[in-house]
């Protein structure tokens, strides 16, 4: 079978309904490049940062709580937007902290994706207890707010374990409660479609031929449910950003050694009151850009997919 060529790929592409919504908006085609600026400055900051900030052996306290170079004469070039108390660089420590912000972020969308569409699986197909079960199970979490969800599971774990023990996992910690936080809106989106697909008649066939209800819900089933599921895991990236630099500012999130926008925020408001704004306003843009970019992408994708608005 002969293969297609990319540019018949590409023209597929471009003449695509989605495709022409994105290039029509000059608000998301801006979201876009934020975050793309922001997402390859932060996974390229091993190359492009000018310094290496949390590196003991490159930081020189001499050089701590330079202001930014254009907003002080007492500034240098070599730390465009100043330096912290410890004489690291803000820019650089900035590109590092929305790396890890960005990897939690991306990495507790994934593990509420993959709850909550396997459990929304499982209800809206066999339906009965199990479906009542997994949904008044969700129905209560959604009493809690996310943060307060994830404060409590990393409570939890700060009592199981030492200190020590939980700051070398605590990546891990931290994916793990912000995904157990969103796994809910998952499960009930995906449970509403599946209720509506699983009567349709290429399922009616897919069980009369014999196939296992996994291969049902996977193979056929699943498919026709990701357009929603895109939706939310795109809003929730934002989400997901934000919980984790709020758990960071209160000093339940990740460790001062491997510092996030949330502990670079936190660490640059203890001394705000002494006048190093820069330490706490930069972090913040950043996260405030970072996310508001991301969110606009999720409401333009929204309507992209719906077919009633096209």
């Amino acid at each position: 079978m002969q293969q297609p060529a990319p540019t018949s790929w590409l023209h597929r592409v471009s003449d695509s309904d989605i495709w022409w919504s994105f290039k029509s908006s000059p608000l998301t085609v801006t979201a876009a490049i934020v975050t793309l600026v922001i997402v390859a400055g932060a996974f390229l900051s091993p190359v492009l940062a000018p310094h290496t900030p949390f590196d003991p052996a490159t930081i020189s306290l001499s050089d701590g709580l330079k202001p930014p170079v254009l907003f002080s004469p007492d500034g240098e070039w070599t730390f465009a937007l100043g330096t912290d108390d410890q004489g690291r660089d803000v820019l650089s420590s900035i590109m590092y902290g929305t790396r890890l912000s960005l990897v939690v972020g991306f990495a507790s969308v994934v593990v509420a994706m993959l709850l909550g569409i396997t459990l929304g699986l499982v209800s809206g197909y066999f339906g009965g207890a199990v479906d009542a079960l997994i949904m008044r199970i969700a129905d209560v979490q959604l009493t809690f707010p996310a943060i307060l969800v994830a404060l409590l599971i990393d409570g939890v774990v700060r009592g199981i374990i030492s200190v020590q023990r939980h700051d070398e996992i605590a990546i891990f910690v931290i994916v793990g409660a912000i995904g157990l936080s969103f796994w809910v809106q998952y499960a009930r989106t995906v449970r509403g479609s599946v209720l509506v697909e699983k009567n349709k008649e290429y399922v009616q066939a897919a069980r009369v031929i014999g196939l296992s209800p996994v291969l049902i819900m996977v193979r056929h089933v699943l498919p026709n449910v990701t357009g929603p599921v895109l939706v939310i895991a795109t809003i929730n990236l934002g989400l997901a950003i934000i919980t984790e630099a709020t758990l960071s500012f209160l000093g339940v999130g990740l460790p001062s050694t491997e510092p996030s926008l949330g502990t670079l925020i936190r660490l640059g408001n203890e001394v705000l009151q002494s006048g190093e704004w820069w330490i706490t306003v930069f972090p913040g843009i950043t996260l405030a850009a970072l996310v508001l970019a991301v969110n606009l992408l999720g409401d333009w994708l929204r309507d992209a997919l719906n077919p009633k608005l096209r």
